[in-house]
């Protein structure tokens, strides 16, 4: 995969984005409002700086979830596209399956896996963190994760 021109859309393919250069990382996140956000269990977020990524095609709708918080969407389908917080002003969160090659964004750590819900199991041996990797070390790991 050239690295320089990664893309993606949602499931219409109304909303697209060009990001050019490196993600800073990829992680699952557990949070409620991610989950609720998603309808999904957890989200995995690839991590951008902001000025990396281009909207093409048909501007996202946008939604503050909550104060500080930006999350984009597209308006004719609903798919989910990125996160953006005060809390990381130069840094976009898109969704990693939204990318056209998903797979090739491998996830790191498991962040706000204090909030995973009881009956999600994951084996995959990936730190995994009650917050965020700057909030505390690592959770020790449990027959529950």
């Amino acid at each position: 995969m050239n690295r320089d021109q990664l893309s993606g859309r949602c499931l219409c393919g109304q909303t697209r984005y060009c990001v050019t250069g490196e993600p800073l990382w990829v992680a699952h996140c557990h949070c409620e409002s991610c989950r609720r956000a998603t309808a999904a269990a957890f989200a995995t977020y690839v991590g951008f700086p902001a000025a990396a990524v281009r909207w093409s095609a048909a501007e996202p709708g946008q939604f503050s979830s909550s104060p500080g918080v930006l999350r984009r969407f597209c308006t004719h389908c609903g798919s989910p596209m990125s996160y953006q917080s005060e809390r990381w002003p130069d840094e976009i969160h898109l969704f990693a399956a939204t990318f056209d090659d998903p797979a090739a964004f491998a996830p790191q750590v498991h962040v706000y896996a204090g909030e995973q819900l009881p009956w999600v199991r994951l084996a995959d041996g990936l730190p995994r963190y009650a917050a965020t990797p700057e909030e505390g070390p690592p959770l020790v790991p449990s027959r529950s994760a």
